[in-house]
Order: C-alpha cells, then structure tokens, then sequence
C-alpha cells in the first residue's frame, strides 16, 4: 500500500481516460519502465475530479514476489519517485496482506478553502458559518448536494464538518470527514456554507435541501482548486498521518474587494500548492 499525492491542475482527474493525463495513468506508466505492471495489479483507494488536490490518496500495487520480498520503503519510494511526473509524488508504502481491498476505508477528510469563493465576504459571521457547518453533520440524503450517479445511494453519514481556522480566528474554509462522499458532495456543501455567510443563500435553504431531497434545491458548487483530499485511513494506515491540520499562518488574507480578490485567487492557489509541497517534504526527508 502507497500512500501519494498530487497537483489537482496536473492532471485530468484520478482515473485513466485514454489520451489524457491522469493519475492512475501516471502510476501505470512508473510500474511500467519498472517492470513490475501486470493487468489488475493496481487498485487506487479514492478517486478525484480535474482539478482536485490531494495530499494523500492510498494505492494497492500488487509487487512481483521477486521486487515484493526484498525491497525497503525507501528504495520502493526512490524508484517510484523517479519514474512520476512532476506534480505527483509516492510518500509511504508498507506491506499489506494480498486481497486487500483499498477503496474499504474508514474515513476520508477533505479540507476546502471557501476564501476562494467569488463572493467570500471581508466580514465572515462565524457564527453562522459554524452552524452552516453543523447542519451537515449526521445521516442525511445528500440528493441536493451532489452530482448523483445511477444507482448510487444518496444517504451519507457525516461524522465532522466544522470551521477550517487560521491562528488567529480567521475562517478559511471548512474541515469534513466521513466514511464515504458522493460525486461533488463536498464542493457543493462548501458552496452552501460559504453562501450562507455571503447572502447567496439562507441556513433555511440548506435545511430544505437535506430535509426534502425530493424537491430540486441547487446551491452551487464550488471550484475545484480549493478542494483538498488530506487523508484517508483504513485498517492498514495507523501511523501514516497523525490526523492534525496543517499550519496556515502564513496563509494571506483575500482583499475586501472583488478585482482584487480575482487577482489574489493565484496567490491563494500557490499557497495551496505550497502547503502540499511542505507536507510531502516532511515525509520524505
């Protein structure tokens, strides 16, 4: 198992498309020049829209015996390494027992900077920010609040969705973990949430969406490049992450008015670059 991580704007998504790049792509060529790709060997635990950051994703790669027995973390890390694009990057790996299916996790965190937002206010209200947060928390039928797939069983069960700080009390974005989310679920709650502090929509709103998922509710969806996949666990992965937030007191505030919180959103998607950068260096070295 191998845990890795990735630029959103790097690549056209997690799962192989023909003729595009993307991440599971990227992965097959690497075990490729290896010579330790077999058709089935590779199975990626979550799977991410364009756009989309992660700091880590969990990958099962079934090793040949003959590579599996002997190799050591840090040379498995090395090989893979120089053999990714830049962008991606392979920051752990431990043996786990054959048959083990990755995408069974037992909870996945997102982190969103709402700052983003076009219409992020200068004066966050973060009472109301917070219980914008809570109303996600809990079982709920999240018809309205995702892009739902045929077949797919709305319900989700949200076991955190709280305000996403800096140091000094300044909302950011929001904090969500659950077991499992829907296609686009938490782009779109972080869109509801940062409308009820901007005047976008009401808390009443949000309360209807969840509340009568029969009647069509749409809220908005965020961009993509504020989204962030920060962790996954499951039965294998203790002591991979230690579960704390990042540090974010370097992180700049949004001017007050709209040019020139259009110009900051560069700077703010380095910021997001460079968090991830920081995070991987950390394991690395």
């Amino acid at each position: 198992m191998v845990a890795l991580g990735y630029h959103g704007d790097a690549f056209h998504g997690s799962q192989i498309q023909p003729g595009i790049r993307t991440v599971e792509g990227a992965l097959i060529q690497a075990l490729e020049r290896l010579g330790w790709w077999r058709e089935g060997c590779l199975e990626m635990s979550s799977r991410t829209d364009a756009g989309v950051s992660v700091r880590m994703n969990l990958a099962r790669i079934d090793l040949p015996a003959e590579v599996a027995r002997p190799i050591e973390e840090t040379n498995l890390l090395r090989a893979m390494n120089d053999n990714l694009p830049i962008g991606m990057v392979v920051w752990s790996a431990r043996g786990i027992p054959e048959k083990t299916r990755i995408r069974h996790s037992t909870s996945r965190h997102y982190l969103f900077r709402t700052e983003v937002m076009h219409d992020w206010p200068h004066e966050v209200d973060a009472e109301v920010f917070a219980e914008a947060c809570s109303l996600f928390e809990g079982e709920h039928d999240f018809t309205n609040m995702c892009r739902l797939e045929e077949e797919k069983d709305p319900m989700r069960t949200i076991d955190e969705c709280t305000p996403w700080l800096a140091p000094d009390g300044r909302v950011i974005g929001i904090s969500v973990r659950a077991r499992s989310f829907l296609w686009n679920q938490v782009r779109r709650m972080a869109s509801a949430i940062s409308g009820a502090v901007s005047g976008r929509n009401t808390l009443d709103e949000i309360r209807t969406a969840l509340d009568s998922p029969e009647d069509p509710v749409d809220l908005g969806r965020s961009p993509s490049d504020g989204l962030v996949l920060w962790s996954i666990e499951n039965p294998h992965s203790d002591g991979m992450t230690n579960g704390l937030l990042p540090e974010t007191n370097w992180f700049s505030e949004p001017p007050s008015d709209m040019r020139g919180h259009t110009r900051w959103l560069a700077l703010a998607r380095l910021e997001m670059d460079t968090l991830l950068e920081r995070e991987w260096l950390k394991r690395l070295n």
